[in-house]
């Protein structure tokens, strides 16, 4: 052992089976597995093909510049995809490449995604200020990834983040086999799959430089070793002395291996030596450059069989979209001014401008209204080149509520695409709702006597509370979940404490409450004595004081046929029709409420309704 710890794969999956009773064993799992694998092996029609894969890589950052550590450059990123495709494939005259008889390209590739979950052209690249500067991994899974995530089936998520554990260098989400015959309904988590790696192992020094890397994992064979146990790949040792990895041709390992030593002899075979130089060991990353025909094998039959894996290979987001000259998207950044409440400063917000146009950006009109007031524009000039931005500040005014901006025009004239115009960022530590019912919930690790907790409000009252719990002996801590219900326009002070001192994110444990859809509001666990969240409760829309609430339009019947009724404008509203890659396809006034498709192709549009000086963009579909 070196102090590092090279893959939390094992751990993290029993963390998964401790919480969740129905998620299948390791032995319910190979069980599943192995007629799968003899059957890809069998059936040729299964087994043959090169599958790409489509990538999406969150990089996880609290405010950093583009290149300052953790915020780490395109070219970092890029480097990891190209590592990972020389690994996968065995490509010739790379490190990749192994003479090795049993040496096997696994036919799988990777391409960073080219159109996002909205069907926007991206670079796969997602550039994410969560305002704090490091996670443990039960934060990772509570928080960053619910709050981060693509579509699971189409993408394969790839987070680079700044560990808590700064010996920690990744970890993976095994497969699922759920919902098949005779096994539990439960499909893990689709919400967290995916690989993990600090920003310091993720992508290799072989391929650029001004990289944030340490040799000696360095050559990002982190993420070819995690993205494995993504494929249903086990560590060569079977995480057991002489266990088992079920691949007859890797020679049985007494232990993880940290030295790149070739004369180890096998648990079974004095003559034949340990594959050290295996990716699903844990030698050095200069070390590794093999996966096996039999790995081969058991990379098939998931991607054959395994939910959301099988759907991966179907996925067409690496594929490109047409593109136009002029295009910008607008991307808010999270504000990360915590604002004391009832405190008036002038918060200023970040929003990223990315080109996403073939024509270079140079100039561009952004308007923007906070809390629903008086709509300013700003002027932004520079020059982007295509899937490049740059960050622009808009002084809001204000400590709390929402500020929502768009992009009226590109380099003097139209922007081309609709979908990817506007952003809207709360403001300060806001929480702007719908409904006041909130939910609690609590992970105590084993030591539950330690903890307690309280939420207050402005005045300093305690309203909730909660402590003295059991310390948990043979079986781990059950879920604690409360309803809350917290009024709008007050301020909320969430304290928990732990008398020894060493919080509850050592063993797994972790805390968050989540407003009445879902959405995670505040969360934590990386604490030591004590730690406070502080928010405040705004309605969903803050309205200036001399400003009257204005309905927002509404489209029926969606998907519709022939006629789009518009509901809420006056009659003279003007209307804007966008198809799925972005083209202008129809354009002229609503009249008497309504606008007339029948002559669309079916798919999906966007339809832009202006009425004075309201503007918004609706999604219908054209059956």
């Amino acid at each position: 052992m070196n102090g590092v710890i090279r893959c939390a794969s094992t751990e993290y999956e029993a963390m998964l089976q401790k919480n969740n009773p129905k998620r299948m064993t390791d032995a319910q799992f190979e069980a599943w597995l192995a007629p799968l694998i003899a059957d890809a092996k069998n059936n040729k029609s299964q087994n043959g093909g090169i599958i790409t894969i489509p990538v999406v890589v969150h990089v996880i950052h609290s405010g950093q510049a583009l290149g300052s550590a953790p915020n780490i450059t395109d070219n970092q990123v890029k480097s990891q995809i190209t590592v990972m495709n020389n690994d996968y494939r065995k490509m010739a005259s790379t490190p990749g490449f192994n003479s090795n008889p049993v040496g096997a390209d696994t036919m799988i590739q990777f391409a960073l995604a080219k159109v996002d979950p909205n069907g926007n052209p991206t670079d796969g690249i997602d550039r994410v200020n969560l305002c704090q500067t490091s996670w443990a991994t039960t934060a990772i899974d509570d928080y960053v990834k619910p709050l981060t995530i693509w579509d699971p089936t189409k993408y394969m998520n790839m987070w680079s983040v700044n560990f808590a554990d700064s010996s920690l260098l990744g970890y993976a989400q095994f497969p699922s086999s759920s919902g098949l015959p005779g096994l539990d309904a439960n499909g893990g988590y689709a919400n967290t799959d995916g690989v993990v790696a600090n920003y310091s192992t993720f992508g290799s020094s072989d391929y650029g430089t001004g990289f944030f890397l340490n040799a000696p994992y360095d050559k990002g064979r982190t993420m070819t070793h995690e993205v494995g146990h993504f494929l249903g790949l086990r560590h060569i040792w079977g995480d057991a002395t002489c266990g088992t990895d079920y691949c007859a041709d890797t020679p049985t390992a007494h232990e993880d291996n940290y030295t790149c030593d070739t004369s180890i002899p096998s648990c079974d075979d004095p003559s034949v030596f340990e594959m050290v130089q295996n990716y699903m060991d844990y030698t050095n990353d200069t070390c590794m450059n093999i996966f096996t025909i039999n790995q081969k094998d058991r990379i098939t039959a998931v991607m054959n069989n395994s939910p959301r894996r099988m759907e991966l290979k179907t996925s067409t987001a690496e594929q490109a979209i047409p593109l136009f000259a002029n295009d910008a998207e607008l991307k808010g950044e999270r504000s990360c001014s915590q604002t004391s409440c009832g405190t008036v400063s002038n918060v200023t917000v970040q929003y990223m401008l990315y080109n996403r146009g073939t024509s270079t950006l140079t100039s561009a009109v952004i308007s923007y209204s906070t809390n629903g007031g008086a709509t300013q524009t700003m002027n932004w000039t520079g020059s982007l080149a295509q899937d490049k931005y740059a960050m622009i500040s808009i002084p809001t005014g204000a400590s709390q509520g929402s500020i929502t901006a768009q992009v009226t025009s590109v380099n003097g004239g139209a922007d081309q695409r609709a979908g990817n115009n506007a952003s809207t960022v709360i403001i300060g530590n806001s929480v702007p709702v719908a409904s006041t019912n909130f939910t609690f919930q609590l992970q105590l690790d084993p030591y539950g006597s330690e903890v307690s907790w309280n939420l207050k409000n402005s005045a300093g009252s305690t309203l909730y509370s909660g402590g003295g719990y059991p310390n948990a002996t043979t079986t781990w801590p059950a879920l604690i979940s409360q309803s809350w219900t917290l009024p709008v326009n007050d301020c909320y002070t969430f304290t928990i404490n732990d008398t020894y001192g060493d919080g509850i994110y050592v063993e797994g444990g972790s805390y968050r409450i989540l407003n009445s859809t879902g959405t995670v509001v505040i969360s934590g666990n990386d604490y030591t004595t004590t730690q406070q969240r502080v928010f405040k409760v705004i309605p969903s829309l803050v309205l200036a004081t001399n400003e009257v609430k204005k309905d927002t339009f509404a489209v029926y019947p969606n998907p519709a046929s022939d006629i789009l009724n518009i509901t809420k404008v006056s009659s003279k509203a003007k209307f804007e029709i966008y198809n799925a890659v972005g083209q202008l396809v129809k354009a002229g006034n609503i009249d008497n409420n309504q606008v007339r498709v029948a002559e669309l192709v079916k798919g999906t549009y966007i339809i832009t309704i202006k009425d004075g000086n309201i503007s918004e963009n609706i999604k219908f579909i054209k059956k």
